[in-house]
């Protein structure tokens, strides 16, 4: 049984203050919709450097202490697509956009009228509730399903 595989590293966060979400209205055409900043992990990077560097792309802040809240992960060619999830409400610098999306302050209320991103209901579960820590889809035949654990 082989025991590697190649593996794409990426991180999200969940930037929060007061009652309110910071959230990007993503531009590109794979996760349209609105969705949480993050990027890809570069090279000999290490996984809370990745986060706090592509938040500061995405949103001109500067995080402060991300904690790590979870992982979401997907299957593709050759290997699997890990997605290191973090949260964070503390947070200095001024708020601009990316050529990714505008971003914005959405409050929590506001979600369920706005253009969310595939799986970002999921997604925040596993982020916000202690007894979760996955968010995984699993792919059976041509139907991808979510599993949370």
């Amino acid at each position: 049984m082989k025991r590697t595989e190649q593996v794409e590293l990426t991180v999200l966060c969940l930037v929060q203050h007061e009652d309110a979400y910071l959230l990007q209205d993503r531009i590109k055409k794979d996760w349209q919709g609105y969705t949480l900043p993050g990027g890809h992990v570069e090279a000999g990077e290490s996984i809370v450097d990745a986060v706090v560097r592509e938040i500061k792309e995405e949103t001109g802040l500067t995080v402060l202490n991300p904690t790590l809240c979870g992982i979401k992960q997907f299957p593709i060619e050759g290997g699997r697509y890990l997605v290191f999830l973090f949260c964070a409400d503390q947070f200095e610098g001024e708020l601009s956009s990316s050529q990714e999306g505008r971003m914005y302050w959405i409050k929590k209320e506001e979600l369920p009228g706005i253009n969310l991103a595939s799986g970002f209901d999921e997604l925040i579960q596993v982020m916000t509730n202690n007894t979760l820590n996955e968010f995984q889809y699993i792919v059976e035949g041509d139907e991808w399903k979510i599993v949370l654990k």
